[in-house]
Protein backbone atom coordinates (compact mmCIF):
# COMPACT_ATOMS: atom_id res chain seq x y z
CA UNK A 1 0.00 0.00 0.00
CA UNK A 2 0.99 3.95 -0.84
CA UNK A 3 -0.98 5.43 1.52
CA UNK A 4 0.07 6.40 4.97
CA UNK A 5 -1.55 4.10 7.36
CA UNK A 6 -2.20 6.96 9.72
CA UNK A 7 -4.77 8.21 7.48
CA UNK A 8 -6.63 5.06 7.15
CA UNK A 9 -9.91 4.13 8.74
CA UNK A 10 -10.30 1.17 11.15
CA UNK A 11 -11.84 -0.86 8.88
CA UNK A 12 -9.18 -0.59 6.10
CA UNK A 13 -6.41 -0.97 9.06
CA UNK A 14 -7.67 -4.52 10.23
CA UNK A 15 -6.86 -5.65 6.35
CA UNK A 16 -4.02 -3.74 5.75
CA UNK A 17 -2.36 -1.91 8.65
CA UNK A 18 1.40 -2.95 9.22
CA UNK A 19 1.87 -4.76 5.60
CA UNK A 20 4.44 -3.80 3.45
CA UNK A 21 5.82 -5.63 0.56
CA UNK A 22 7.09 -8.69 0.50
CA UNK A 23 9.73 -9.31 -1.73
CA UNK A 24 8.52 -12.08 -3.54
CA UNK A 25 5.43 -9.95 -4.07
CA UNK A 26 2.85 -12.59 -2.05
CA UNK A 27 -0.33 -10.68 -1.96
CA UNK A 28 -0.48 -11.86 2.11
CA UNK A 29 2.82 -12.05 3.69
CA UNK A 30 3.64 -15.41 4.10
CA UNK A 31 4.91 -17.66 7.48
CA UNK A 32 8.50 -16.73 7.74
CA UNK A 33 9.13 -20.49 9.07
CA UNK A 34 12.88 -19.61 10.12
CA UNK A 35 14.52 -19.92 13.02
CA UNK A 36 17.41 -17.56 11.95
CA UNK A 37 18.66 -15.12 9.40
CA UNK A 38 21.62 -14.84 7.13
CA UNK A 39 23.94 -10.98 6.76
CA UNK A 40 25.88 -10.33 3.18
CA UNK A 41 29.13 -9.48 5.16
CA UNK A 42 30.54 -9.49 8.94
CA UNK A 43 29.97 -5.55 8.85
CA UNK A 44 26.82 -5.97 8.06
CA UNK A 45 25.73 -8.20 11.02
CA UNK A 46 27.52 -6.09 13.19
CA UNK A 47 25.23 -3.59 12.31
CA UNK A 48 22.36 -4.80 12.87
CA UNK A 49 23.67 -5.95 16.01
CA UNK A 50 24.27 -2.91 16.96
CA UNK A 51 20.81 -1.19 16.03
CA UNK A 52 22.50 0.71 13.61
CA UNK A 53 20.81 -0.89 10.54
CA UNK A 54 17.52 -2.68 10.34
CA UNK A 55 17.05 -6.28 10.05
CA UNK A 56 16.47 -9.76 11.62
CA UNK A 57 18.62 -11.49 13.32
CA UNK A 58 17.27 -15.17 15.62
CA UNK A 59 13.50 -15.73 15.53
CA UNK A 60 12.88 -15.56 18.91
CA UNK A 61 14.27 -11.60 18.99
CA UNK A 62 12.08 -11.04 15.27
CA UNK A 63 10.17 -12.23 12.59
CA UNK A 64 8.56 -10.49 9.39
CA UNK A 65 4.80 -12.20 10.07
CA UNK A 66 4.90 -11.39 13.54
CA UNK A 67 6.07 -8.00 13.00
CA UNK A 68 3.34 -7.38 11.12
CA UNK A 69 0.61 -8.28 13.32
CA UNK A 70 2.44 -6.25 15.87
CA UNK A 71 2.07 -3.06 14.10
CA UNK A 72 -1.25 -3.85 12.78
CA UNK A 73 -2.51 -3.94 16.41
CA UNK A 74 -0.88 -1.04 17.71
CA UNK A 75 -1.93 1.03 14.96
CA UNK A 76 -5.56 -0.10 15.77
CA UNK A 77 -5.57 0.87 19.57
CA UNK A 78 -3.89 3.84 18.58
CA UNK A 79 -6.35 4.75 15.67
CA UNK A 80 -7.80 8.59 15.49
CA UNK A 81 -5.35 9.35 18.76
CA UNK A 82 -2.94 12.44 19.17
CA UNK A 83 0.14 12.68 21.81
CA UNK A 84 0.17 15.84 23.57
CA UNK A 85 2.41 17.42 20.69
CA UNK A 86 -1.01 17.27 18.73
CA UNK A 87 1.08 14.13 16.34
CA UNK A 88 -0.44 11.03 15.27
CA UNK A 89 0.02 8.64 18.86
CA UNK A 90 2.98 6.47 17.88
CA UNK A 91 2.80 3.31 20.26
CA UNK A 92 5.25 -0.20 20.32
CA UNK A 93 3.50 -3.64 20.04
CA UNK A 94 5.25 -7.00 21.06
CA UNK A 95 3.58 -10.26 20.10
CA UNK A 96 4.03 -12.78 22.77
CA UNK A 97 3.13 -16.62 23.00
CA UNK A 98 -0.15 -15.93 25.50
CA UNK A 99 -2.04 -12.72 27.21
CA UNK A 100 0.21 -14.51 30.43
CA UNK A 101 3.11 -14.17 28.64
CA UNK A 102 2.26 -10.38 27.60
CA UNK A 103 1.36 -9.65 31.13
CA UNK A 104 3.95 -11.45 32.99
CA UNK A 105 6.78 -9.55 30.28
CA UNK A 106 4.68 -5.87 31.16
CA UNK A 107 4.57 -6.60 35.13
CA UNK A 108 8.62 -7.91 35.22
CA UNK A 109 10.12 -5.24 33.08
CA UNK A 110 8.05 -2.60 35.25
CA UNK A 111 8.58 -3.89 38.87
CA UNK A 112 11.11 -5.10 41.17
CA UNK A 113 11.91 -6.24 44.57
CA UNK A 114 9.90 -4.53 47.04
CA UNK A 115 7.52 -2.99 44.78
CA UNK A 116 3.28 -3.28 45.16
CA UNK A 117 0.80 -3.05 42.81
CA UNK A 118 -2.72 -1.87 43.42
CA UNK A 119 -5.74 -3.50 41.15
CA UNK A 120 -8.85 -4.42 42.11
CA UNK A 121 -11.13 -7.62 42.34
CA UNK A 122 -12.82 -9.73 39.78
CA UNK A 123 -9.96 -9.86 37.66
CA UNK A 124 -9.36 -12.51 34.88
CA UNK A 125 -7.94 -16.23 37.21
CA UNK A 126 -4.72 -16.47 35.74
CA UNK A 127 -3.76 -12.65 36.29
CA UNK A 128 -5.16 -13.06 40.07
CA UNK A 129 -2.86 -16.12 40.60
CA UNK A 130 0.19 -14.77 38.68
CA UNK A 131 -0.38 -11.70 41.53
CA UNK A 132 -1.04 -14.22 44.74
CA UNK A 133 1.14 -17.34 44.17
CA UNK A 134 4.06 -16.23 41.95
CA UNK A 135 5.10 -12.29 42.24
CA UNK A 136 5.23 -12.18 46.04
CA UNK A 137 7.78 -15.25 45.91
CA UNK A 138 9.80 -12.07 43.87
CA UNK A 139 9.40 -9.69 46.45
CA UNK A 140 6.04 -8.02 44.78
CA UNK A 141 3.01 -7.65 46.46
CA UNK A 142 -0.58 -6.90 45.31
CA UNK A 143 -2.95 -4.77 47.10
CA UNK A 144 -6.76 -5.23 45.81
CA UNK A 145 -9.22 -2.82 46.54
CA UNK A 146 -12.77 -1.75 45.66
CA UNK A 147 -11.90 0.65 42.45
CA UNK A 148 -15.16 2.17 42.15
CA UNK A 149 -14.63 3.99 45.14
CA UNK A 150 -11.90 6.58 44.06
CA UNK A 151 -11.14 8.23 47.41
CA UNK A 152 -10.31 4.64 48.87
CA UNK A 153 -7.72 4.15 45.82
CA UNK A 154 -6.08 7.53 46.44
CA UNK A 155 -5.92 7.14 50.03
CA UNK A 156 -4.24 3.36 49.49
CA UNK A 157 -1.60 4.69 47.25
CA UNK A 158 -1.36 7.81 49.73
CA UNK A 159 0.08 5.26 52.53
CA UNK A 160 1.43 2.48 50.51
CA UNK A 161 4.77 4.29 48.53
CA UNK A 162 6.05 1.30 47.48
CA UNK A 163 3.31 1.50 44.80
CA UNK A 164 4.25 1.17 41.41
CA UNK A 165 1.90 0.06 39.19
CA UNK A 166 -2.07 0.14 38.76
CA UNK A 167 -3.43 -2.71 37.15
CA UNK A 168 -6.89 -2.54 35.67
CA UNK A 169 -8.68 -5.22 33.53
CA UNK A 170 -12.33 -3.64 32.60
CA UNK A 171 -15.03 -5.10 31.97
CA UNK A 172 -13.59 -7.49 33.95
CA UNK A 173 -13.49 -11.43 33.29
CA UNK A 174 -15.82 -12.73 34.30
CA UNK A 175 -18.31 -10.65 36.13
CA UNK A 176 -18.14 -7.98 33.89
CA UNK A 177 -17.38 -4.96 35.98
CA UNK A 178 -16.83 -1.75 34.28
CA UNK A 179 -14.21 0.50 35.85
CA UNK A 180 -13.52 4.10 34.92
CA UNK A 181 -10.36 4.03 32.95
CA UNK A 182 -9.99 7.97 33.02
CA UNK A 183 -10.86 8.83 36.44
CA UNK A 184 -7.83 5.90 38.14
CA UNK A 185 -5.33 6.77 35.34
CA UNK A 186 -5.60 10.58 36.77
CA UNK A 187 -5.41 9.08 40.19
CA UNK A 188 -2.01 7.33 38.87
CA UNK A 189 -0.39 9.72 36.75
CA UNK A 190 -0.84 12.06 39.84
CA UNK A 191 1.16 10.02 41.66
CA UNK A 192 3.74 9.08 38.99
CA UNK A 193 2.59 5.56 38.37
CA UNK A 194 2.61 3.34 36.11
CA UNK A 195 -0.76 2.37 34.25
CA UNK A 196 -2.02 -0.41 32.26
CA UNK A 197 -5.01 -1.72 31.30
CA UNK A 198 -6.01 -5.43 29.86
CA UNK A 199 -8.13 -4.52 26.83
CA UNK A 200 -9.09 -8.06 26.18
CA UNK A 201 -12.80 -8.08 26.78
CA UNK A 202 -13.59 -4.53 24.93
CA UNK A 203 -11.28 -4.88 21.81
CA UNK A 204 -9.65 -1.73 20.54
CA UNK A 205 -12.62 -1.50 18.82
CA UNK A 206 -14.64 -1.02 21.44
CA UNK A 207 -12.13 0.78 23.96
CA UNK A 208 -8.92 2.72 23.73
CA UNK A 209 -7.47 3.14 26.81
CA UNK A 210 -4.33 5.16 25.47
CA UNK A 211 -7.01 8.13 25.11
CA UNK A 212 -6.66 7.95 28.48
CA UNK A 213 -2.99 8.37 28.90
CA UNK A 214 -2.42 5.25 30.18
CA UNK A 215 1.22 3.51 29.71
CA UNK A 216 0.23 -0.52 28.68
CA UNK A 217 -2.40 -1.97 27.03
CA UNK A 218 -2.39 -5.70 27.21
CA UNK A 219 -4.59 -8.68 24.85
CA UNK A 220 -5.14 -12.00 24.66
CA UNK A 221 -5.06 -12.08 21.06
CA UNK A 222 -6.39 -15.50 21.42
CA UNK A 223 -10.03 -14.15 21.50
CA UNK A 224 -11.53 -11.50 19.52
CA UNK A 225 -8.21 -10.72 17.84
CA UNK A 226 -7.96 -13.71 15.92
CA UNK A 227 -11.47 -14.47 16.55
CA UNK A 228 -11.74 -18.17 15.23
CA UNK A 229 -9.98 -20.00 18.07
CA UNK A 230 -7.38 -20.87 15.79
CA UNK A 231 -4.21 -19.62 17.38
CA UNK A 232 -2.94 -18.67 21.11
CA UNK A 233 -1.20 -15.55 21.61
CA UNK A 234 -0.90 -12.31 23.59
CA UNK A 235 0.67 -8.62 23.32
CA UNK A 236 1.19 -5.76 25.26
CA UNK A 237 1.68 -2.28 23.73
CA UNK A 238 3.52 0.87 24.90
CA UNK A 239 3.72 4.28 24.38
CA UNK A 240 6.97 5.00 25.60
CA UNK A 241 8.73 4.01 22.60
CA UNK A 242 12.20 3.90 24.29
CA UNK A 243 11.07 1.29 27.47
CA UNK A 244 9.23 -0.40 24.61
CA UNK A 245 12.70 -0.98 22.73
CA UNK A 246 14.43 -1.49 25.95
CA UNK A 247 13.74 -3.56 29.07
CA UNK A 248 10.66 -4.20 28.00
CA UNK A 249 11.62 -5.95 24.89
CA UNK A 250 14.67 -7.39 26.91
CA UNK A 251 12.08 -8.91 29.73
CA UNK A 252 10.12 -10.30 26.74
CA UNK A 253 12.92 -11.86 24.43
CA UNK A 254 14.91 -13.51 28.07
CA UNK A 255 12.00 -15.02 29.32
CA UNK A 256 11.57 -16.64 25.83
CA UNK A 257 7.38 -15.52 25.79
CA UNK A 258 7.91 -14.88 21.92
CA UNK A 259 5.02 -16.08 19.32
CA UNK A 260 5.27 -18.10 16.46
CA UNK A 261 5.14 -17.23 12.65
CA UNK A 262 2.29 -19.88 12.23
CA UNK A 263 0.52 -18.35 14.85
CA UNK A 264 1.13 -15.27 13.72
CA UNK A 265 -0.45 -15.78 10.24
CA UNK A 266 -3.25 -16.82 12.01
CA UNK A 267 -3.92 -13.72 14.01
CA UNK A 268 -3.35 -11.21 10.85
CA UNK A 269 -5.70 -13.13 8.87
CA UNK A 270 -8.41 -13.00 11.83
CA UNK A 271 -7.90 -9.38 12.31
CA UNK A 272 -8.71 -8.79 8.46
CA UNK A 273 -12.72 -9.78 9.62
CA UNK A 274 -12.34 -8.01 12.80
CA UNK A 275 -14.49 -5.03 12.78
CA UNK A 276 -17.29 -6.73 10.41
CA UNK A 277 -17.30 -9.99 13.23
CA UNK A 278 -17.48 -7.55 16.33
CA UNK A 279 -20.87 -5.94 14.78
CA UNK A 280 -22.33 -9.10 14.73
CA UNK A 281 -21.18 -10.26 18.23
CA UNK A 282 -22.69 -6.87 19.84
CA UNK A 283 -25.84 -6.90 18.00
CA UNK A 284 -26.32 -10.44 19.10
CA UNK A 285 -25.26 -10.17 22.85
CA UNK A 286 -27.46 -7.61 23.30
CA UNK A 287 -30.41 -9.38 22.17
CA UNK A 288 -29.32 -12.45 24.46
CA UNK A 289 -28.78 -10.24 27.00
CA UNK A 290 -32.45 -8.73 27.12
CA UNK A 291 -33.69 -12.52 26.73
CA UNK A 292 -32.01 -13.50 29.48
CA UNK A 293 -33.07 -10.52 32.27
CA UNK A 294 -36.55 -11.93 31.68
CA UNK A 295 -35.82 -15.74 31.97
CA UNK A 296 -37.85 -16.57 35.32
CA UNK A 297 -34.51 -19.19 35.71
CA UNK A 298 -32.01 -16.55 35.91
CA UNK A 299 -31.36 -14.57 38.89
CA UNK A 300 -29.11 -12.12 37.21
CA UNK A 301 -28.22 -10.87 34.27
CA UNK A 302 -24.11 -8.90 33.93
CA UNK A 303 -24.37 -6.70 30.78
CA UNK A 304 -22.93 -3.58 30.29
CA UNK A 305 -25.56 -2.56 27.84
CA UNK A 306 -28.39 -3.08 30.61
CA UNK A 307 -29.10 -0.45 32.02
CA UNK A 308 -30.03 -2.72 35.25
CA UNK A 309 -25.64 -2.99 35.27
CA UNK A 310 -24.22 -0.64 37.97
CA UNK A 311 -21.41 0.44 35.72
CA UNK A 312 -23.80 0.93 32.70
CA UNK A 313 -23.16 4.17 33.07
CA UNK A 314 -19.49 3.83 33.42
CA UNK A 315 -19.31 1.55 30.00
CA UNK A 316 -21.24 3.88 27.93
CA UNK A 317 -18.60 6.80 28.30
CA UNK A 318 -15.02 4.78 27.67
CA UNK A 319 -16.67 2.14 25.09
CA UNK A 320 -18.26 2.27 21.15
CA UNK A 321 -20.49 -0.41 22.45
CA UNK A 322 -21.30 -2.65 25.76
CA UNK A 323 -19.66 -5.88 23.61
CA UNK A 324 -20.00 -9.06 23.33
CA UNK A 325 -19.45 -10.93 26.99
CA UNK A 326 -22.15 -11.34 29.38
CA UNK A 327 -22.18 -13.85 32.42
CA UNK A 328 -26.03 -14.71 34.08
CA UNK A 329 -26.50 -16.18 37.99
CA UNK A 330 -28.94 -19.13 37.73
CA UNK A 331 -31.40 -19.68 40.72
CA UNK A 332 -30.32 -22.99 41.05
CA UNK A 333 -26.15 -22.85 42.17
CA UNK A 334 -23.20 -25.17 41.48
CA UNK A 335 -25.84 -28.75 40.31
CA UNK A 336 -27.98 -25.95 37.85
CA UNK A 337 -25.09 -24.47 36.43
CA UNK A 338 -23.72 -27.72 35.40
CA UNK A 339 -26.90 -29.55 34.39
CA UNK A 340 -27.37 -26.38 31.92
CA UNK A 341 -23.83 -26.66 30.32
CA UNK A 342 -24.85 -30.62 29.71
CA UNK A 343 -27.99 -29.63 27.98
CA UNK A 344 -26.38 -26.91 25.49
CA UNK A 345 -26.85 -28.15 22.14
CA UNK A 346 -25.71 -25.39 19.58
CA UNK A 347 -23.58 -23.02 21.86
CA UNK A 348 -20.01 -24.87 22.74
CA UNK A 349 -19.04 -25.64 26.57
CA UNK A 350 -15.40 -24.02 26.32
CA UNK A 351 -13.44 -21.66 28.59
CA UNK A 352 -11.80 -19.37 26.20
CA UNK A 353 -14.06 -16.42 24.31
CA UNK A 354 -14.20 -13.70 21.39
CA UNK A 355 -14.86 -16.58 18.79
CA UNK A 356 -17.43 -17.23 15.94
CA UNK A 357 -19.00 -19.66 17.76
CA UNK A 358 -21.06 -18.91 20.91
CA UNK A 359 -18.84 -20.31 23.96
CA UNK A 360 -20.42 -20.90 27.35
CA UNK A 361 -18.29 -21.74 30.77
CA UNK A 362 -18.57 -22.35 34.22
CA UNK A 363 -16.11 -20.62 35.76
CA UNK A 364 -16.53 -21.86 39.31
CA UNK A 365 -15.65 -25.37 37.81
CA UNK A 366 -13.47 -23.86 34.86
CA UNK A 367 -11.65 -20.69 35.48
CA UNK A 368 -11.42 -19.96 38.53
CA UNK A 369 -10.82 -22.95 40.03
CA UNK A 370 -7.56 -21.88 41.00
CA UNK A 371 -8.92 -19.75 43.48
CA UNK A 372 -10.62 -19.88 46.75
CA UNK A 373 -14.33 -20.06 47.41
CA UNK A 374 -13.95 -17.24 49.91
CA UNK A 375 -12.19 -15.27 47.76
CA UNK A 376 -14.20 -16.13 44.66
CA UNK A 377 -17.19 -15.42 45.88
CA UNK A 378 -15.87 -12.01 47.33
CA UNK A 379 -15.77 -11.31 43.72
CA UNK A 380 -18.85 -11.51 42.52
CA UNK A 381 -18.57 -15.35 41.07
CA UNK A 382 -21.07 -17.21 42.30
CA UNK A 383 -21.53 -21.06 42.34
CA UNK A 384 -24.16 -20.52 39.43
CA UNK A 385 -22.51 -18.00 37.14
CA UNK A 386 -22.32 -18.66 33.60
CA UNK A 387 -19.96 -16.59 31.84
CA UNK A 388 -21.04 -16.31 28.15
CA UNK A 389 -19.01 -14.82 24.93
CA UNK A 390 -22.02 -14.51 22.46
CA UNK A 391 -21.01 -15.55 18.44
CA UNK A 392 -21.63 -14.58 15.16
CA UNK A 393 -24.74 -17.16 14.79
CA UNK A 394 -27.74 -16.50 13.67
CA UNK A 395 -29.23 -15.15 17.06
CA UNK A 396 -33.06 -16.92 17.20
CA UNK A 397 -30.90 -20.27 17.76
CA UNK A 398 -28.32 -19.15 19.67
CA UNK A 399 -31.97 -18.17 22.20
CA UNK A 400 -33.65 -21.13 21.21
CA UNK A 401 -30.89 -23.19 22.93
CA UNK A 402 -30.34 -21.01 25.45
CA UNK A 403 -34.33 -21.47 26.58
CA UNK A 404 -34.35 -25.30 26.29
CA UNK A 405 -31.04 -25.92 28.03
CA UNK A 406 -32.73 -23.71 30.86
CA UNK A 407 -36.22 -25.93 31.45
CA UNK A 408 -35.51 -27.71 34.39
Amino acid sequence: MNKENNSLGFETLCIHGGHTEESNRSHLTPIYASSTYTFDSAEQAAAIFRGEEKGYIYGRWGNPTINEAEERIALLEAYGLKDKTGAQLQLKAILHASGMAAVTTMLLSNLKAGDKIITHHSLYGGTHEILEKILPNLGIDAIIVNFHDHSLVEETIKANKDIRLIYIETPANPTLQCVDIEALASIGKSHSLTVCVDNTFATPYLQQPFKYDVDFVMHSTTKFLNGHGTAIGGIVIGKDIEKMKGIVTKTHRLFGGNSNAFEAFLLTNGLRTFSLRMDRHCSNAEKVASFLENHPEVAKVNYLGLTSHPDHTTAMKQMKHAGAMLSFELKGGFDTGVKFINKLQVCISAVSLGTCDTLISHPASTTHVGVSREQRLKFGITDGLIRMSVGIETVEDIINDLNQALQS
